[in-house]
């Protein structure tokens, strides 16, 4: 990939996370033209660049119940990196159960690619895909974003 390709991409996973103190995670949302196995391919890689990331699988992990295939992949991917996922309040806030960490996801089609981001308060994670005839396959490098 050209490098001036490159940059509305990287400004564009960039502004996607701007936020002010007040602003909070963002909701999630995915597009409905990412569906089957491309959903499920960026959901898995996702998943699985978030659990390297994340070290401990022992925090549950809050998702905001969304039935796109997405979403549907994106839960499914991170039970089998061992993570609990926790979908409603009730769950939650259930006496003795650890606090859950609140994952967002974004999924937006740009350029011709597809932006995908995983975002929780301690840290963000973005890569472009490119689709094609229903498959998705990593068009940049993966962007870490670290929070204190």
């Amino acid at each position: 990939m050209q490098l001036y390709r490159l940059i509305p991409i990287v400004l564009a996973l960039n502004l996607a996370g701007c936020q002010t103190a007040t602003d909070g995670l963002s909701t999630s949302a995915a597009p409905a033209d990412v569906t089957g196995p491309a959903a499920g391919a960026i959901a898995g890689d996702m998943a699985g660049r978030f659990a390297e990331q994340a070290g401990s699988r022992t925090t549950p992990i809050k998702l905001h119940k969304d039935t796109s295939e997405f979403a549907v992949a994106l839960e499914a991917a991170l039970k089998g990196w061992g993570f609990a996922i926790v979908t409603d309040d009730k769950s939650a806030n259930e006496k003795g159960a650890a606090k859950p960490v609140e994952l967002t996801y974004s999924i937006v089609a740009a350029d011709g690619q597809v932006l995908a981001r995983l975002s929780t308060d301690a840290m963000e994670l973005g890569r472009a895909y490119s689709v094609s005839n229903g498959v998705a396959t990593p068009a940049s490098p993966l962007s870490l974003m670290k929070r204190n």
